[in-house]
């Protein structure tokens, strides 16, 4: 079985040659000194960290996965070790704010440091994968006790964190949320009540653990408004034990490294974060933050998956393959599976997608830095914009693949792919869940075409094809089909508008194929962009777009025509 590599020189390629993003870094004054050099000094030592400490972790972490008893959970052997190092070696604080202990760095050198870690161990990531998130929340939320008593520790990773939002009755309809709050004399809160689906609810990685959890104050409104937001710590600020109880761990399809735990509060101390009746807002800071890092997941959990896939096509000999000319005369020595045009088509049509994913996630964590820092009040809401927009799309778009394509990689290992030794099956387990946590794929449907293109018209849509067409050149048959298919959207996304107005029920029908034709558009543009760069007319980058052109972007027609079936008929008489 081979072990994952990070793909150092293809990663800086992306973020270095084909976004340019050391200098729309440097642009912002937060990161004036964060040059080429920083970011390739960074991304190596990353490289190195993750080839030695938590890749050969993975194995172990499927098999034994984690152990429940007596309302204690035991990761894996090595986990532990492997965190404390990570932990040593600054990883967790990368982005955070020097003041708490943090580096200081971009955001989008982060996304790209979690999608190696996910490709090369998805259970072990899963337990620092929350922790930028709950930084941000308390950041922004907390109060300035709260921040002192535990932003730091968050920051450097000595407290882990976890969302406890799900209930047994409330998936995705929060509203539906019935673990109470009760305050206290001290001013402190009582949590009652029981949340499922917790990742690292409970572990042996940390001493502490900080619990962020939706409840329900006696007077709130009902439904989602009534929600408030309350850190509720495994241990209170004198070092006893809160009355929060882990009652299992689930035994589940994949991520064994990873414990899912079912957390009971027994009226649990726990503080206010942000204002009361505003839960959703504070949490969602974090869940944002999670679902393009959840996006990163399925772009190096599919790249695992590859590596796997040629690997092993570069080993196996099976028949002879196809020439122009014919088939070689029988009696000659096997062929390569790599040179199988089955196989081929499997492996180029998954690097396109990695490829294009990369660029469309490294553009939005250079968008998310962008938001944060640039001293120009337009510049920041185009940015945002950006991130509205496409973290959705990148979320449901790039888990799906991850799962689809890795499914597609075990082929290439006939039956041997369907066995664990090489390991590829283990990914496709781990692959699945992507598409379910931080809200289903089809949530992120639902979100992009019901909350951000419907409401306005399309003008949020039409802003971002806008800013695109900068990049894009009308004389070259990619970027004109790139054009063509923007006004094709954008005169979709009006008429689904219209017809909206006599069918509320139309936009929820047509939402999740109208979130593929997006992305699928925007996968395009990312094309065109490593097109243009100078260095990508090798057949290392060629290969690639061309499985884009022949086998992904036909699909568009597909559903285009899928979703102009559910409007109404065009009525005769005007």
């Amino acid at each position: 079985m081979t072990a994952y590599r990070p793909n150092l020189a293809d990663i800086q390629f992306i973020l270095h040659e084909v976004l340019q993003a050391p200098r729309q870094l440097q642009a912002l004054p937060a990161f004036a000194d964060t040059d080429s050099s920083l970011l390739a000094q960074v991304l190596d030592e990353a490289g190195k960290f993750v080839a030695a400490e938590v890749a050969p972790l993975s194995r172990v972490g499927d098999e034994v996965g984690c152990t429940f008893k007596d309302g204690r959970v035991t990761t894996p052997p090595g986990f532990q070790k492997a965190y404390s190092a990570f932990c040593q070696a600054g990883w967790p604080a990368l982005a955070c704010d020097t003041t708490h202990g943090g580096q200081g760095l971009p955001w989008v050198l982060e996304g790209v440091v979690f999608e190696m870690l996910s490709a090369a161990n998805h259970g072990w990531t899963m337990a620092p994968g929350l922790l930028h998130g709950a930084y941000e929340c308390l950041k922004h939320h907390a109060s300035a006790e709260l921040q002192a008593r535990y932003l730091e520790k968050v920051a450097t990773g000595e407290c882990l964190a976890t969302m406890c939002l799900t209930e047994p009755q409330a998936g995705s309809d929060l509203g539906l949320v019935r673990t109470r709050a009760t305050v206290q004399a001290d001013g402190s809160y009582a949590l009652q009540g029981t949340k499922i689906f917790i990742s690292g609810g409970e572990h042996d990685l940390t001493e502490n653990i900080l619990h962020l959890v939706l409840a329900r104050l006696p007077d709130a409104a009902p439904g989602p408004k009534g929600l408030s937001l309350f850190l509720v710590p495994k241990r209170l600020p004198g070092g006893q034990r809160n009355a929060v109880v882990c009652e299992r761990i689930e035994e589940k399809m994949g991520l064994h490294g990873s414990p899912t735990c079912v957390m009971r509060f027994d009226e649990a101390t726990g503080w206010l974060v942000g204002h009361a009746g505003a839960g959703l807002n504070a949490m969602f800071v974090m869940m944002n933050a999670a679902r393009v890092h959840v996006a990163l997941q399925g772009i190096g959990l599919l790249d695992a998956a590859w590596q796997k896939a040629h690997d092993y096509a570069h080993e196996r000999r099976q028949m002879r393959a196809p020439r122009a000319e014919g088939l070689p005369k029988a009696g000659a020595e096997p062929d390569l599976i790599a040179e199988h045009p089955a196989v081929q088509n499997i492996l180029h049509t998954q690097r396109a997608w990695i490829d294009g994913g990369r660029v469309l996630a490294y553009r939005t964590g250079v968008e998310l830095d962008i938001a944060k820092h640039h001293p120009d009040a337009k510049r920041r809401e185009q940015a945002q914009n950006w991130c509205s927009l496409v973290t959705p799309v990148l979320k449901a778009s790039c888990t799906a693949q991850a799962f689809a394509g890795a499914s597609e990689c075990l082929q290439v290992f006939g039956g041997h792919g369907y066995v664990r030794e090489w390991g590829i099956e283990q990914i496709v387990r781990d692959a699945r869940v992507p598409m379910i946590y931080e809200g289903t794929n089809e949530i992120q449907a639902i979100d992009l075409l019901l909350r951000k293109v419907l409401p306005d018209g399309g003008e949020a849509l039409a802003a971002l094809w806008l800013s695109l067409r900068k990049d894009l050149d009308a004389s070259l048959a990619l970027d004109a089909e790139v054009l063509r298919r923007m006004a094709e959207l954008r005169y979709l996304a009006t008429q689904i508008h219209l017809a909206a107005a006599g069918d509320a029920r139309l936009p929820f029908v047509v939402a999740d194929d109208f979130l593929q034709v997006v992305a699928l558009v925007l996968l395009a543009w990312a094309w065109t962009q490593i097109a243009h760069t100078p260095g990508a007319d090798t057949p290392r980058w060629q290969v690639p777009g061309v499985a884009l052109q022949q086998r992904i972007l036909p699909t568009l027609e597909m559903l285009l025509r899928r979703i102009r079936l559910q409007l109404p008929a065009p009525n005769p008489l005007g």
